[in-house]
């Protein structure tokens, strides 16, 4: 179960990515109309994901371990993201309202993950 949840993040996150570099999805830097997006914060998008699949393909004890290792570094980024407002994180990723509630609930889904869902030894 592990290892598939990590495929499916994977291919979310790199979708994700992807689709900030697209114009047909971003206009005037707003993901969908959204979220604030720029090459930086699409490029950690596009390294998440590969990771996510990597550790997918690996072992479900790797795939814990990312998500126990991403809900942290996503709950830091919201609790920055908050911190900082409409403005850029550290002066170099893109940032407002929707990404701060959007990466707390990415947050709390893989903490879930990571730290929740009990498998099987």
């Amino acid at each position: 179960m592990m290892k598939a949840l990590a495929i499916i993040y994977g291919i979310v996150f790199v979708a994700i990515g992807v689709m900030g570099f697209l114009p047909h999805f971003t206009q005037k830097g707003m993901l969908v109309g959204i979220f604030q997006v720029n090459v930086m914060l699409n490029v950690i998008h596009l390294a998440t994901g590969i990771i996510a699949l990597w550790v997918g393909f690996s072992t479900a004890s790797a795939c814990r371990i990312f998500f126990q290792v991403f809900g942290i570094i996503y709950l830091l980024a919201s609790f920055l993201g908050f911190y900082y407002g409409d403005q850029m994180m550290l002066g170099m990723i893109a940032n407002n309202a929707a990404d701060s509630w959007a990466h707390l609930l990415i947050a709390l889904v893989t903490l879930y993950f990571g730290f929740g869902i009990k498998t099987r030894k």
